[in-house]
């Protein structure tokens, strides 16, 4: 800061040292900061926005148009982002109804499907009670025959003996004598 002031005080006395050189010479530069920087201001700026202006104005515009493209753009893009998600949620709507539709007739089938391997087990299970019932039935029949037979058997064989001891020829005799007279002769 001291050295701005230095400067300050400097540029002050060469300014005044200017100002008499031009009363002497008719024109010279007044470089005295303070009296002269506002002048200089004013003809800078001046200078700069009439040469500047057509510069300045073109980029300032150019840069307009591009940020209004970008806006513009990224609401197109936003309305974009905006109908995509609807039309994926209406799509997932009725992705869930599908499914929800899909698990309905599952369990619909599953149910028909339970229902008709239980009716088959019911219809198999009768099935194996009749076919042991008449397993049961033709194996008893079966033993009954056999016993009948071996039953026969026995009271054959046992009549035989029985006859054996106790028929002797003159039984006998009386016996075929009476089957005779019974038979007719």
């Amino acid at each position: 800061m001291g050295t701005l002031f230095l400067f300050a005080v400097a540029a002050d006395a060469i300014g005044a040292e200017a100002a008499e050189a031009a009363e002497e010479h008719g024109f010279a530069l007044n470089l005295n900061l303070l009296d002269t920087n506002l002048i200089n201001l004013v003809i800078i700026i001046g200078v700069l926005v009439y040469f500047g202006r057509g510069f300045l104005g073109s980029t300032l515009s150019e840069r307009r148009s591009r940020i209004e493209s970008e806006i513009r753009e990224a609401e197109k893009r936003k309305q974009d982002a905006a109908a995509s998600l609807a039309e994926e949620q209406q799509k997932l709507a009725q992705a869930q109804t599908e499914a929800a539709r899909m698990l309905k007739e599952a369990e619909g089938r599953a149910d028909v499907a339970r229902q008709a391997v239980l009716d088959q087990a019911d219809k198999d299970v009768e099935r194996l009670r009749t076919a042991a019932a008449q397993d049961t039935s033709s194996q008893r029949d079966r033993i009954v025959t056999e016993l009948r037979q071996r039953v026969a058997e026995l009271a054959m064989q046992r009549a035989e003996e029985k006859l054996r001891s106790d028929l002797d020829d003159s039984t006998q005799q009386r016996l075929v004598d009476k089957s005779i007279t019974m038979l007719g002769g």
